[in-house]
């Protein structure tokens, strides 16, 4: 079957065996390109299988899923609270990681790593649970609900995905974006489009552009004891605007991957949000490429300019 690999900090599409052993066989139908994905692949970081965690794809019988990409060891301390996205086996239980990833034509998963999907949501948009997944998460770490006023910061996909996420629990959003395609999308999920926020003494506002021009944008929009939630995967060192923070007593959220609140899985109230608004793939997935041409869908990926928000990738 055909796979992505990165070597030295290139994009190599080969032929590699098929997947065999324990686990459900997966036909991938499509894979997000995700920012982690580009910055693993330009850091260097030791991705040595195939890369790819935003995964939908069919069953042997026909049956459309997602994935849930990752396989926490279920028995320590935060696994047993639903934290398990802070599982003490870390990135070696990511798919795409650690373990064989969702750019290749099929894909071996843990069972409990399938997602069921609406009637209403097939294999070739399934993959946005996941980052669907992420706002979700976020979105009830802060605690968000209908009395709320909340910003986002950042309209790329995971941006996008906190409208979405935040909306669903009937808050009043607003966001901020830079790029045209980005604020087109904003509008359709029906979000405010504000230009920075600032004094707009917003309870809650989700970080998710990983910037320290973000960062501040943030800070300057919330109200006195509100809540930062840093959304957005940084690989490096971000500022806070100190005096800020600390003249308004902010809370900051720190916000990673996906868990369970109760029997609940994150997972499966992104799934819920995709299957109850089309606009959501409309809005999010810009850019479709065949496998064949994963450096182009990288580079695409990157190009805001060009109005790429989700680049997907179909084996």
């Amino acid at each position: 079957m055909l796979a992505v690999r990165f070597d030295s900090k290139r994009i190599v599409v080969e032929e590699k065996p098929r997947p065999s052993g324990k686990g459900v066989l997966v036909r991938v139908r499509g894979c997000g390109i995700c920012g982690s994905d580009v910055a693993m692949l330009d850091s260097g970081f030791p991705v040595t299988g195939t890369p790819g965690h935003e995964i939908a794809g069919e069953l042997a019988d026909g049956t459309p899923v997602a994935i849930e990409p990752i396989a926490p060891c279920g028995r320590c301390r935060y696994c047993g609270t639903g934290d398990y996205q802070v599982c003490v086996h870390g990135p070696a239980m990511v798919y795409g990681v650690g373990k064989d990833g969702g750019m290749a034509e099929e894909i071996l998963v843990e069972p409990r790593c399938i997602v069921a999907l609406p009637r209403r949501v097939d294999a070739t948009t399934g993959m946005l649970v996941e980052p669907l997944a992420v706002a979700v998460h976020g979105v009830r770490r802060a605690g968000i609900d209908g009395s709320m006023r909340v910003l986002v910061v950042g309209g790329g996909a995971i941006g996008l995905s906190a409208v979405a996420a935040a909306m669903a629990t009937r808050a009043q959003v607003a966001l901020v974006a830079r790029h045209p395609a980005q604020i087109a999308a904003g509008r359709l999920l029906g979000a405010e489009i504000v230009e920075s926020g600032a004094g707009g003494d917003y309870d809650v506002v989700l970080e998710c552009a990983d910037s320290a021009s973000a960062v501040a944008t943030a800070c300057e929009a919330i109200r006195p004891n509100g809540k930062l939630v840093m959304l957005a995967s940084s690989w490096g060192t971000l500022e806070l605007p100190g005096l800020v923070v600390a003249a308004k007593e902010l809370d900051i959220v720190v916000s990673t991957m996906y868990g369970r609140a109760g029997t609940v899985r994150d997972v499966e109230a992104a799934a819920t949000i995709l299957g109850e608004r089309d606009e959501v793939a409309q809005a999010m997935i810009s850019h479709r490429f065949p496998l064949a041409k994963a450096a182009e869908a990288f580079a695409m990926s990157r190009d805001r300019k060009a109005g790429a928000i989700k680049v997907v990738l179909e084996p």
